[in-house]
């Protein structure tokens, strides 16, 4: 306990030294900009009234902290990094280095992970990158479908994943609307595929990665989990982990774990180089070290027992949306979340996603249209909505708050072909986002 405690310790002075390189530092720029005229600074402010003024209900977006934002705006954006630590291809290197170490370090304690490469620009890259580092061109890869929930990365046609490797993909049953496990192994064990994918960009369900990695190993296929959107609440401990039982994890540190806009790879020491290797020079170039950075703050924040806190709110909110939800006549794919979303089915109401996305928006409402499972609208109308609850619970909303949103949600899609009673529901939208931070 004495050594946890110490090198508690020791994170917080780094964090503190680390936080010293946030000032802003414009070096030989004398020229300043006149910020009320240029019309980029005027988009900025009108954007950041529009994040404070409504309501954010998007499952893949959160609220960055001030230290994370500070970071991304440091003097670490001048510094131009290719290679790995201590294997540099340029000059210059004497604190960048033990800055990056730390955040891969700190990624590694967090996850409990063999390695970690903390340089991919966003999940697609961290994905691309893993199947570059264990695949060849054709090899067959079994992903969730898009349409049940899963990720263009994970081999949409329309993708260079999709084009370049053998897609096969399994769904959800059509009763339960659950990942059908016996499917995914009957499909393993007909297709045989190189490699697995385990994750989602919309199921709101605990993902059972034991049973993944069993199915795995019966067709000896890799087992790569991608926890894009659940990362805050694995590192929290409130889902189950993927990092003992996957050979690779990937995961971007926005969305749940709230930091910048980014992407990490775990993976088992075996792949260590390899995976290095793929992400620079394979599949992307100079790293974005104020990026990496400010990963590594939310990484500290994410050990926390504020974070652990957090992530709970953030399901007891989602949670009790659904049951108010429910309560109001709506049907919940899969009748419930164990996580920060869940999609409304909006076929009762006979309006489209596109519809209730549309409507909600003019009132300061953010969600984003979605297909449900065996959906028989194209992609861009979608049958329902997703809503999320990680940016809402950021600002400090409780379930008290949640309720009354989904009453603000309910009244406007009530009254989609109504658009008189929208600008009295705006006012309540402002006075709910007031409300919060």
């Amino acid at each position: 306990m004495k050594n946890i405690a110490m090198k508690k310790i020791y994170m917080l002075i780094v964090f503190s030294m680390m936080a010293q390189l946030t000032k802003p530092e414009a070096f030989g720029v004398k020229e300043q900009m006149n910020k009320s005229e240029d019309v980029l600074f005027q988009l900025l402010d009108k954007e950041c009234n529009r994040q404070k003024q409504g309501i954010n209900l998007i499952a893949s977006e959160n609220y960055a902290s001030e230290d994370v934002l500070s970071m991304l705006g440091s003097c670490l954006m001048n510094k131009y990094v290719e290679g790995n630590v201590g294997a540099r291809y340029y000059s210059g290197f004497e604190f960048v280095d033990p800055i990056e170490q730390e955040v891969i370090d700190r990624f590694k304690e967090l996850f409990g992970a063999e390695h970690a490469n903390v340089e991919p620009h966003a999940g697609t890259q961290a994905n691309l990158a893993v199947y570059l580092a264990a695949l060849k061109p054709g090899d067959t890869i079994l992903s969730m479908s898009l349409p049940h929930g899963g990720h263009l990365s994970h081999g949409h046609p329309v993708t260079l994943v999709g084009s370049v490797y053998n897609i096969v993909s399994y769904g959800v049953d059509k009763e339960s609307e659950l990942i059908d496990y016996d499917e995914v192994e009957r499909l393993a064990l007909e297709h045989k595929p190189k490699m697995i994918v385990a994750g989602a960009s919309a199921y709101s369900r605990q993902i059972d990665f034991e049973r993944f990695s069993q199915i795995a190993k019966k067709v000896d296929a890799l087992l790569l989990a991608d926890i894009a959107h659940i990362a805050g609440l694995v590192a929290a401990g409130v889902h189950p982990s993927p990092v003992p039982c996957a050979d690779f994890v990937t995961f971007t540190t926005h969305k749940t774990f709230r930091g910048p806009r980014g992407a990490v790879i775990l993976c088992k020491k075996e792949w260590a180089k390899k995976v290095d290797k793929a992400v620079m020079p394979g599949s992307q170039g100079g790293a974005f070290m104020h990026v990496i950075a400010a990963k590594g703050i939310a990484c500290a924040q994410a050990m926390k027992p504020s974070f652990v806190e957090y992530q709970n709110q953030v399901i007891q909110n989602a949670q009790a949306m659904v049951q108010e939800f429910e309560k109001l006549g709506y049907r919940i794919v899969s009748g419930g979340t164990d996580n920060h979303m869940f999609l409304i089915d909006l076929s009762h109401l006979g309006i489209t996603g596109k519809k209730a996305e549309k409507a909600l928006e003019s009132v300061g409402i953010f969600v984003n249209r979605n297909t449900i499972p065996f959906d028989t609208k194209p992609p861009m109308q979608g049958s329902g909505i997703r809503i999320g609850t990680a940016a809402v619970t950021t600002r400090g909303a409780q379930v008290s708050d949640a309720i009354e949103i989904v009453h603000l949600v309910h009244t406007v899609l009530e009254s989609c072909s109504k658009e008189e009673k929208f600008e009295e529901i705006a006012l309540q939208v402002g006075k709910v986002a007031d409300k919060l931070a």
